[in-house]
């Protein structure tokens, strides 16, 4: 099991600008609907956007703490 603090944390440590919010979808704190706004994402793909959140998730979903995840990845323009 995985907080939502320690989540953001992972995120905001390789995007030090994002504004995250987490919604656990099951009550089993292993599955995520993840919601990132950064400037970081600017003039990138959504293929590439996911990617950098998916790196910055690497521990733990590798781990066992997350199991599944559904991404949205927006710039501050974007919101």
């Amino acid at each position: 099991m995985i907080s939502n603090d320690e989540l953001t944390k992972y995120i905001q440590q390789s995007m030090s600008d994002a504004k995250v919010s987490i919604v656990d979808r099951t009550g089993t704190r292993d599955h995520f609907n993840v919601n990132v706004v950064s400037d970081m994402f600017k003039e990138k793909n959504l293929l590439d956007r996911h990617r950098m959140i998916y790196q910055a998730l690497d521990v733990p979903m590798k781990d066992g703490r997350i199991h599944a995840v559904e991404l949205q990845a927006k710039t501050t323009d974007e919101v």
